[in-house]
């Protein structure tokens, strides 16, 4: 067990736009089979019903994770939450995720959903830390590194 959580990093959670796309899509790059371009997350960081809060450290402060979500309404989905491979297991996932939930709920944000695959157990550790239950699975849905189908579980977690 020693050696398995890093030291907790203090990061500052901000709102981020566009101009973190190139850093966001290099962090999704190392966390997810089938990363999103700097082109797309330059799109999603632009929109309007888009919010994205960015985990910063340092001296010279660079991004090391963030939470994108889609707002619809009075619901939200987490598109995407990542942190950088050289942070994880840190603390980080969850400063980012408290954050951003309580900027959701200030937004008027009632109902948070996500989708998270099935064999991702320390993302889905983190969800359930912050109260989201499983309400549905969607089948074969998410494309893995060996291109691989695996399931997909629907999360729900309320805010206000």
């Amino acid at each position: 067990m020693f050696g398995f959580f890093r030291k907790a990093i203090q990061p500052q959670v901000r709102l981020i736009g566009s101009s973190e796309a190139a850093a966001c899509a290099a962090i999704h790059a190392t966390a997810f089979a089938h990363p999103w371009s700097v082109s797309e997350f330059e799109s999603l960081l632009a929109d309007q019903t888009c919010v994205a809060d960015g985990a910063f450290t340092g001296a010279k402060p660079r991004l090391v994770g963030f939470c994108l979500s889609r707002r619809a309404s009075d619901e939200a989905e987490i598109l995407s939450i990542a942190v950088a491979a050289d942070a994880r297991r840190s603390g980080l996932g969850k400063a980012i995720l408290s954050t951003h939930l309580a900027r959701l709920a200030s937004y008027g944000t009632k109902t948070l959903f996500l989708e998270v695959e099935s064999g991702n157990v320390p993302a889905i550790r983190l969800y359930a830390y912050f109260g989201f239950v499983q309400v549905g699975q969607r089948p074969a849905y998410t494309r893995m590194q060996d291109g691989s189908l695996a399931n997909a579980l629907i999360m729900r977690r309320d805010l206000a």
